[in-house]
Protein backbone atom coordinates (compact mmCIF):
# COMPACT_ATOMS: atom_id res chain seq x y z
CA UNK A 1 0.00 0.00 0.00
CA UNK A 2 1.36 3.42 -0.95
CA UNK A 3 2.01 5.89 1.86
CA UNK A 4 2.17 9.67 1.82
CA UNK A 5 5.41 11.56 1.45
CA UNK A 6 6.31 12.20 5.16
CA UNK A 7 7.00 15.90 4.55
CA UNK A 8 3.62 16.25 2.84
CA UNK A 9 1.85 14.33 5.60
CA UNK A 10 3.25 16.82 8.10
CA UNK A 11 1.89 19.77 6.10
CA UNK A 12 -1.51 18.10 5.61
CA UNK A 13 -2.11 17.71 9.36
CA UNK A 14 -3.28 21.33 9.46
CA UNK A 15 -5.33 21.23 6.24
CA UNK A 16 -8.90 20.09 6.72
CA UNK A 17 -9.89 18.98 3.22
CA UNK A 18 -9.55 15.65 1.39
CA UNK A 19 -6.13 15.19 -0.20
CA UNK A 20 -7.56 14.70 -3.70
CA UNK A 21 -9.36 18.06 -3.52
CA UNK A 22 -6.21 19.85 -2.32
CA UNK A 23 -3.93 18.29 -4.94
CA UNK A 24 -6.44 18.89 -7.75
CA UNK A 25 -6.74 22.59 -6.89
CA UNK A 26 -2.99 23.05 -6.61
CA UNK A 27 -2.34 21.24 -9.90
CA UNK A 28 -4.98 23.21 -11.77
CA UNK A 29 -3.56 26.45 -10.40
CA UNK A 30 -0.02 25.79 -11.68
CA UNK A 31 -1.02 23.92 -14.85
CA UNK A 32 -3.64 26.19 -16.39
CA UNK A 33 -4.33 29.89 -16.98
CA UNK A 34 -6.82 30.09 -14.11
CA UNK A 35 -7.20 32.67 -11.36
CA UNK A 36 -7.82 31.70 -7.75
CA UNK A 37 -11.42 32.90 -8.09
CA UNK A 38 -11.85 30.68 -11.17
CA UNK A 39 -10.82 27.72 -9.00
CA UNK A 40 -13.19 28.75 -6.21
CA UNK A 41 -16.07 28.79 -8.73
CA UNK A 42 -15.03 25.47 -10.31
CA UNK A 43 -14.98 23.77 -6.92
CA UNK A 44 -18.36 25.30 -6.03
CA UNK A 45 -19.82 23.75 -9.20
CA UNK A 46 -18.67 20.39 -7.83
CA UNK A 47 -20.35 21.02 -4.47
CA UNK A 48 -17.11 21.85 -2.64
CA UNK A 49 -16.91 25.17 -0.79
CA UNK A 50 -13.30 26.40 -0.93
CA UNK A 51 -12.31 30.04 -0.53
CA UNK A 52 -9.81 31.32 -3.12
CA UNK A 53 -7.41 32.37 -0.35
CA UNK A 54 -7.44 28.77 0.93
CA UNK A 55 -6.34 27.48 -2.48
CA UNK A 56 -3.49 29.98 -2.45
CA UNK A 57 -2.44 28.81 1.03
CA UNK A 58 -2.48 25.17 -0.11
CA UNK A 59 -0.23 26.01 -3.06
CA UNK A 60 2.28 27.87 -0.89
CA UNK A 61 2.45 25.01 1.63
CA UNK A 62 2.48 22.02 -0.75
CA UNK A 63 4.52 23.14 -3.75
CA UNK A 64 7.93 23.29 -1.99
CA UNK A 65 7.42 19.67 -0.84
CA UNK A 66 6.36 18.50 -4.30
CA UNK A 67 9.22 20.40 -5.95
CA UNK A 68 11.74 18.68 -3.66
CA UNK A 69 10.21 15.28 -4.49
CA UNK A 70 10.36 16.04 -8.22
CA UNK A 71 14.05 16.96 -8.07
CA UNK A 72 14.79 13.39 -6.98
CA UNK A 73 12.94 12.05 -10.04
CA UNK A 74 14.00 14.57 -12.66
CA UNK A 75 15.58 13.09 -15.78
CA UNK A 76 19.13 14.14 -16.65
CA UNK A 77 19.48 16.94 -19.19
CA UNK A 78 21.79 17.55 -22.15
CA UNK A 79 25.12 19.36 -21.97
CA UNK A 80 24.33 22.15 -24.42
CA UNK A 81 22.41 24.85 -22.55
CA UNK A 82 20.49 27.93 -23.74
CA UNK A 83 20.16 30.59 -21.03
CA UNK A 84 17.95 33.69 -20.92
CA UNK A 85 15.96 35.83 -18.47
CA UNK A 86 12.33 36.87 -18.57
CA UNK A 87 10.46 39.52 -16.59
CA UNK A 88 8.08 38.73 -13.72
CA UNK A 89 6.15 41.40 -11.80
CA UNK A 90 6.41 41.21 -7.98
CA UNK A 91 4.77 43.90 -5.80
CA UNK A 92 4.37 46.08 -8.87
CA UNK A 93 8.05 45.88 -9.83
CA UNK A 94 9.77 43.84 -12.52
CA UNK A 95 12.02 41.04 -11.29
CA UNK A 96 14.07 38.58 -13.32
CA UNK A 97 13.45 34.88 -13.82
CA UNK A 98 16.63 33.20 -15.05
CA UNK A 99 15.88 30.06 -17.07
CA UNK A 100 17.68 27.59 -19.31
CA UNK A 101 16.79 24.69 -21.59
CA UNK A 102 18.97 22.12 -23.34
CA UNK A 103 19.04 21.66 -27.13
CA UNK A 104 16.01 19.33 -26.91
CA UNK A 105 13.96 21.93 -25.01
CA UNK A 106 14.18 20.25 -21.60
CA UNK A 107 14.23 22.67 -18.69
CA UNK A 108 17.63 22.85 -16.97
CA UNK A 109 16.77 25.05 -14.02
CA UNK A 110 15.34 28.44 -13.03
CA UNK A 111 15.93 31.12 -10.41
CA UNK A 112 14.04 34.30 -9.54
CA UNK A 113 16.31 37.25 -8.72
CA UNK A 114 15.61 40.85 -7.76
CA UNK A 115 18.36 42.22 -10.02
CA UNK A 116 19.79 41.45 -13.43
CA UNK A 117 23.55 41.68 -12.94
CA UNK A 118 26.73 39.63 -12.70
CA UNK A 119 25.99 38.49 -9.12
CA UNK A 120 22.47 37.28 -10.00
CA UNK A 121 23.68 35.52 -13.14
CA UNK A 122 26.53 33.79 -11.33
CA UNK A 123 24.18 32.60 -8.59
CA UNK A 124 21.90 31.13 -11.25
CA UNK A 125 24.73 29.40 -13.13
CA UNK A 126 26.17 27.91 -9.94
CA UNK A 127 22.74 26.61 -8.84
CA UNK A 128 22.08 25.07 -12.25
CA UNK A 129 25.48 23.37 -12.39
CA UNK A 130 25.10 22.03 -8.83
CA UNK A 131 21.72 20.51 -9.72
CA UNK A 132 22.44 19.30 -13.27
CA UNK A 133 26.19 18.87 -13.71
CA UNK A 134 28.60 20.92 -15.80
CA UNK A 135 27.53 21.74 -19.38
CA UNK A 136 29.92 21.54 -22.32
CA UNK A 137 28.44 24.65 -23.95
CA UNK A 138 26.47 27.61 -22.62
CA UNK A 139 24.63 29.81 -25.13
CA UNK A 140 23.69 33.27 -23.89
CA UNK A 141 22.45 36.48 -25.48
CA UNK A 142 24.52 39.67 -25.72
CA UNK A 143 24.16 40.35 -21.97
CA UNK A 144 27.45 41.58 -20.53
CA UNK A 145 26.39 40.48 -17.03
CA UNK A 146 25.87 36.87 -18.11
CA UNK A 147 29.19 36.83 -19.95
CA UNK A 148 31.05 38.29 -16.94
CA UNK A 149 29.45 35.71 -14.61
CA UNK A 150 30.41 32.79 -16.86
CA UNK A 151 33.95 34.07 -17.30
CA UNK A 152 34.27 34.31 -13.50
CA UNK A 153 33.10 30.69 -13.18
CA UNK A 154 35.49 29.57 -15.92
CA UNK A 155 38.38 31.30 -14.15
CA UNK A 156 38.04 28.72 -11.34
CA UNK A 157 37.80 25.72 -13.67
CA UNK A 158 40.50 23.60 -15.28
CA UNK A 159 38.23 22.73 -18.21
CA UNK A 160 36.30 25.91 -19.11
CA UNK A 161 32.69 25.87 -20.26
CA UNK A 162 32.42 26.93 -23.92
CA UNK A 163 30.53 30.23 -24.16
CA UNK A 164 28.49 31.21 -27.21
CA UNK A 165 26.77 34.59 -27.52
CA UNK A 166 23.97 34.36 -30.05
CA UNK A 167 20.48 35.83 -30.01
CA UNK A 168 19.36 33.45 -32.79
CA UNK A 169 20.47 30.28 -31.00
CA UNK A 170 18.54 31.36 -27.91
CA UNK A 171 15.16 31.28 -29.68
CA UNK A 172 14.47 27.90 -28.05
CA UNK A 173 14.54 29.22 -24.49
CA UNK A 174 12.70 32.43 -25.46
CA UNK A 175 9.88 30.30 -26.91
CA UNK A 176 9.85 28.23 -23.72
CA UNK A 177 9.34 31.38 -21.62
CA UNK A 178 5.91 31.73 -23.22
CA UNK A 179 4.49 28.67 -21.45
CA UNK A 180 5.49 30.18 -18.09
CA UNK A 181 4.24 33.70 -18.91
CA UNK A 182 0.93 32.30 -20.18
CA UNK A 183 0.34 30.79 -16.76
CA UNK A 184 1.47 33.81 -14.69
CA UNK A 185 -0.67 36.32 -16.63
CA UNK A 186 -3.98 35.53 -14.81
CA UNK A 187 -2.15 35.89 -11.48
CA UNK A 188 -1.83 39.66 -12.15
CA UNK A 189 1.54 39.90 -10.45
CA UNK A 190 2.77 38.42 -7.19
CA UNK A 191 2.28 40.01 -3.77
CA UNK A 192 5.61 38.91 -2.26
CA UNK A 193 8.95 37.64 -3.53
CA UNK A 194 8.53 34.44 -1.47
CA UNK A 195 5.13 33.66 -2.99
CA UNK A 196 6.48 34.39 -6.47
CA UNK A 197 9.42 32.04 -5.94
CA UNK A 198 7.21 29.18 -4.69
CA UNK A 199 4.47 29.53 -7.30
CA UNK A 200 6.94 29.88 -10.17
CA UNK A 201 8.66 26.69 -8.99
CA UNK A 202 5.26 24.97 -9.10
CA UNK A 203 4.56 26.26 -12.61
CA UNK A 204 8.01 25.14 -13.77
CA UNK A 205 7.46 21.76 -12.09
CA UNK A 206 4.22 21.14 -13.98
CA UNK A 207 5.82 22.40 -17.21
CA UNK A 208 8.69 19.90 -16.81
CA UNK A 209 6.27 17.05 -16.12
CA UNK A 210 4.33 17.95 -19.27
CA UNK A 211 7.59 17.85 -21.23
CA UNK A 212 8.26 14.31 -19.98
CA UNK A 213 11.10 15.20 -17.61
CA UNK A 214 9.94 13.08 -14.65
CA UNK A 215 11.14 9.50 -14.23
CA UNK A 216 8.34 6.97 -13.78
CA UNK A 217 8.60 3.34 -12.66
CA UNK A 218 9.51 1.04 -15.56
CA UNK A 219 6.49 -0.20 -17.43
CA UNK A 220 4.20 2.62 -16.30
CA UNK A 221 2.81 5.34 -18.55
CA UNK A 222 1.21 7.87 -16.22
CA UNK A 223 -0.55 10.99 -17.46
CA UNK A 224 0.94 14.37 -16.53
CA UNK A 225 -1.79 14.76 -13.90
CA UNK A 226 -1.08 11.36 -12.34
CA UNK A 227 2.66 12.07 -12.31
CA UNK A 228 1.97 15.25 -10.34
CA UNK A 229 -0.22 13.38 -7.85
CA UNK A 230 2.40 10.62 -7.61
CA UNK A 231 4.84 13.15 -6.11
CA UNK A 232 2.68 13.06 -2.98
CA UNK A 233 3.60 9.41 -2.42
Amino acid sequence: MKTLNPALAKVLKRLHYPLDVILTCVRWYVAYALSLRNLEEMMAERGIAVDHSTVHRWAIKLLPVLDKAFRCRKRSVGRSWRVDETYIKVKGQWKYLYRAVDKDGNTIDFLLRAHRDKTAARRYFEKSIAQNGVPATMTIDKSGANLAALEAINADREAPIKIRQSKYLNNLVEQDHRAIKRRTRPMLGFKTFRCARILLAGIELMHMITKGQMKSPRGTHLSAADQFYDLAI
